[in-house]
C-alpha cells in the first residue's frame, strides 16, 4: 500500500491527527471511492489509536498504522452493509496497489491530496460548500472551526457539508485530477481552497501542518500548471507570508508588522517569493494572486516599517480593488492610506466599511487602532472589545486584550 506520508515527527495522538489525517482522508478516498466512508474509517482509526496508543506506546510509523487501520475499518464496515462483490472487487484492487503501474494522467499528479482538492471543487458545488468540504476534509478541522472560517453557526455548517458530500456521491462525481482541458475552468476554485487553507493556519499556532500542505500543494499545481501566472503567484504569497510567520507570535500572541522583529524572517523564503513575482511581472497578466504576493513583496523589502513604501502599496491595493472589489481588500488599501494620509482620513473609510464587515473582527481591531493614534480612546477601547469578541483564534483575543490594558494604562498618563 502507498505509504501516507513519512512518518511524522509527533508526540501526541493530536499532533499526529493534525498532520496526516488529510492525506489519510485523501489516500482512503481514493481507494474506496467514497469520502464519507474514508472520513468515518479514518475518525475511527484515531479513536482507536486514543484508546490503544497511550497504553502500548506509539507504533513505529503512526502514519502508517492510522491509513492500514482505517482501511480495515472501512472494509469492515461494507463487510456489515452486504456489499459482497463490492468489497472483493475493492480489496483485489487495493491489494494490487503497491505493484499496478497507474495511467497516464494520474502519473502526472502523484498526489492523493491534489486529487482530493479538485474532487471537492468541482464545478457542481457552490464555491463555499467546495472551500468548506476540503478545508474539513483535507484539514481535519471540526465542524465548529470550518464554521468559524464562514462566519456561520455550526449547525449550518453540518447541513453543508452533508449537502455537499452527499452531492459527490449522488452525481458520480470522479476522484481524479481533471484532464488538460478541464484544468484552467477549476482553478480558480483550486486556488482559493488553498489559500483559505493557508490562512487557517496561519491564524492557528497549533495548524502549522496546514500551512505546510498548503505550500506543497501549491508547489504541486505550480508543476503541474507552469504557465498560469496564478498559480506561481498564489505560491509566491504563500512564501513571503509564511518568511514573516517566525515573527509574528511572541509568547503566543500576535506581533503587530510594525512591531516584528525583521532579523527573524527566512531570507530564504523572501528570495524565493521575490523571484516568482518579479516573473509573474515580466508575463504582464496580473491576477488577485499575483498583486497580493506584489503587496507582500513590497512590505518584505522595506528594512523597517517606517520605510515600507506606502504609495506603491495603495497602488497594488488600487489595481487588485479593479479585479476584487471586496469590503476585505477595500479594509487593507484603507490602512494603507492611512500611513500616507493620516488617520483621519482612514477612519472615515473604515467607518464606511463597517456595515459590511461588523462581523470581522480586523474590522475593529483597525478602527481601535486609527482612534487609538486620534487619542480618541473610549472609543478605541469600545473598538478593541467588539475585536476581541469576534477574533477566532486565541492568539487574536490575548493581543487584542494585552491592546486594551495598555491603552487603559495610555488613558492614566
Amino acid at each position: 500500500m502507498k505509504p501516507v506520508a513519512s512518518q511524522p515527527e509527533a508526540t501526541t495522538i493530536e499532533a499526529v491527527f493534525r498532520e496526516v489525517y488529510g492525506q489519510a482522508v485523501a489516500t482512503l478516498g481514493r481507494i474506496f471511492g467514497d469520502l464519507t466512508l474514508a472520513e468515518d474509517a479514518v475518525q475511527d482509526a484515531f479513536l482507536v489509536a486514543s484508546d490503544q496508543w497511550p497504553a502500548r506506546g506509539f507504533p513505529p510509523n503512526p502514519a502508517g498504522w492510522i491509513v492500514t487501520t482505517a482501511r480495515n475499518r472501512a472494509i469492515d464496515h461494507l463487510r456489515r452493509s452486504d456489499r459482497g462483490r463490492e468489497l472483493e472487487e475493492l480489496i483485489n484492487t487495493t491489494d494490487r496497489l503497491g505493484t499496478e503501474t497507474r495511467g497516464d494522467e494520474e502519473a502526472a499528479v502523484p498526489d492523493d491530496q491534489l486529487r482530493l482538492i479538485f474532487t471537492c471543487c468541482h464545478p457542481s458545488l457552490r464555491q463555499e460548500h467546495q472551500v468548506a468540504l476540503t478545508l474539513r476534509l483535507l484539514g481535519g478541522l471540526s465542524v465548529p472551526e470550518v464554521a468559524r472560517s464562514f462566519l456561520v453557526t455550526e449547525s449550518t455548517m453540518a447541513k453543508r457539508l452533508v449537502r455537499a458530500k452527499y452531492k459527490i456521491k449522488a452525481a458520480g462525481i470522479p476522484y481524479r485530477v481533471p484532464a488538460g482541458a478541464e484544468l484552467p475552468a477549476r482553478l480558480g476554485s483550486v486556488l482559493s481552497v488553498l489559500y483559505l487553507v493557508y490562512n487557517t493556519g496561519a491564524d492557528d499556532l497549533e495548524r502549522e501542518s496546514l500551512r505546510s500542505a498548503a505550500i506543497r500543494l501549491a508547489r504541486t499545481l505550480a508543476d503541474l500548471m507552469p504557465d498560469e501566472p496564478e498559480v506561481a503567484g498564489l505560491l509566491a504569497l504563500m512564501l513571503l507570508s509564511e518568511a514573516r510567520m517566525p515573527a509574528r507570535y511572541e509568547g503566543g500572541s500576535v506581533v503587530l508588522l510594525a512591531d516584528q522583529d525583521r532579523r527573524l524572517w527566512d531570507r530564504a523564503k523572501i528570495e524565493e517569493g521575490h523571484a516568482i513575482v518579479q516573473a509573474c511581472i515580466r508575463r504582464d497578466w496580473p491576477g488577485p494572486h499575483q498583486l497580493q504576493a506584489a503587496i507582500q513583496a513590497v512590505h518584505c523589502n522595506a528594512d523597517s516599517f517606517a520605510e515600507t513604501d506606502w504609495p506603491q502599496i495603495v497602488a497594488l491595493y488600487d489595481h487588485l480593488y479593479v479585479l476584487r472589489p471586496t469590503p476585505v481588500v477595500a479594509l487593507n488599501r484603507a490602512i494603507a492610506v492611512g500611513e500616507i494620509d493620516g488617520s483621519e482620513v482612514a477612519l472615515e473609510a473604515l467607518n464606511d466599511l463597517a456595515p459590511d464587515l461588523d462581523g470581522y473582527h480586523l474590522l475593529h481591531s483597525a478602527r481601535a487602532e486609527t482612534l487609538r493614534r486620534l487619542r480618541r480612546f473610549a472609543e478605541a477601547e469600545a473598538a478593541y472589545e467588539r475585536a476581541a469578541q469576534l477574533a477566532n483564534s486565541e492568539a487574536d483575543r490575548r493581543f487584542l486584550e494585552h491592546q486594551i490594558q495598555s491603552l487603559q494604562q495610555e488613558c492614566t498618563h
